[in-house]
């Protein structure tokens, strides 16, 4: 008791004490994460993303999409049978940043890929109520606009390549090439129609 109460009356100790508590949790539940083979495999079928749907992936990030979206499946029925197969980290391996997200103000898009058409995707994201009357989703109509130029897509592949992701020369060196003169629309929407196919047929 008496120790207890030379730690309840030291508020520095208390805190001290009370971090290496929290780091100890923090590192038991994490650090195995990184040494666990279906943590680190890729799910079969996994590629690094191409030039374009790399851009689109940036332009979703921009367009603040991940802050109303998640894209994580959880293993419950209610979830499963709405959105399809549940999230596994395989999936992930080569997200940086991870998009999982934690609010949903929209539905999941783990799994949207292929759902619908390029051109509802289109319609949808110039003006959401034309085919959704009552989202509360904001329009982005300078997508149609804007083009994309390539003049940081190698960069962006180069920089990922040190982290891991396996992108080859060639990768690199047609990056800008894919892209130039693109519409962010296009590219937005190549990103969302590749988002979770590799485990749909396993719903």
């Amino acid at each position: 008791m008496k120790g207890h109460d030379v730690v309840e009356k030291n508020i520095g100790l208390m805190t001290v004490l009370v971090i290496v508590a929290i780091s100890f949790g923090g590192l038991v539940q994490i650090v195995p994460q990184f040494f666990l083979k279906e943590t680190t495999t890729p799910v079969e079928g996994l590629m690094p993303l191409p030039a374009l749907i790399l851009e689109g992936r940036d332009i979703y990030i921009r367009e603040g999409c991940h802050v109303c979206h998640t894209q994580m499946v959880r293993p419950l029925r209610a979830e499963v049978e709405r959105y399809g197969h549940y999230s596994v980290a395989g999936e992930s391996v080569y997200e940086h940043p991870f998009l999982w997200g934690s609010k949903r103000t929209g539905p999941d898009l783990a799994r949207v890929g292929g759902r619908y058409s390029d051109d509802w995707h289109k319609v949808h994201l110039f003006n959401p109520r034309i085919v959704v009357p009552e989202s509360n989703m904001p329009a982005f109509p300078w997508l149609y606009d804007n083009k994309l130029d390539g003049k940081h897509t190698a960069a962006k592949m180069r920089a990922l390549r040190r982290v891991g992701v396996p992108y080859t020369d060639d990768d690199i060196d047609g990056a800008r090439a894919a892209v130039e003169g693109v519409t962010e629309m296009d590219a937005l929407v190549a990103y969302l129609q590749q988002l979770g196919i590799l485990l749909k047929e396993k719903r």
